[in-house]
């Protein structure tokens, strides 16, 4: 019995831990958000990102990112590396696998600053 017990608090421990991690990768990939893509996808006027997902989405899914909850991790990876129509590509140099790692979580976390 005490062998479950140890073994239970070992799996809740693990879970706060991982939980944890991933709110600072969110909180990273804010900050990378921020540097690198809010000035083409952010919610202000002016902003080519999200004006051209406005009319490619009609207004059936938001057309700013930080709104969106459907966003495929891999989707993300792809158009950070390769570009899509106006959006141009980041280069490991600019956007590094890590930083592009925790902007994946940002976007795809349920995440309050």
């Amino acid at each position: 019995m005490k062998r479950l017990t140890g073994v239970l608090f070992l799996v809740a421990m693990a879970a706060i831990f991982c939980s944890a991690t991933a709110q600072e990768q969110a909180r990273r990939g804010k900050v990378v958000y921020d540097y690198w893509c809010i000035q083409c996808h952010g919610s202000f006027p002016g902003t080519p990102g999200t004006q051209a997902l406005q009319v490619l989405y009609g207004g059936l899914k938001p057309a700013d990112l930080e709104e969106r909850t459907d966003l495929p991790a891999e989707l993300v990876r792809l158009y950070v590396r390769t570009g899509v129509s106006i959006m141009p590509t980041f280069r490991k140099t600019e956007i590094s696998d890590e930083d592009l790692e925790a902007l994946v979580a940002y976007l795809s976390f349920d995440y309050e600053p």
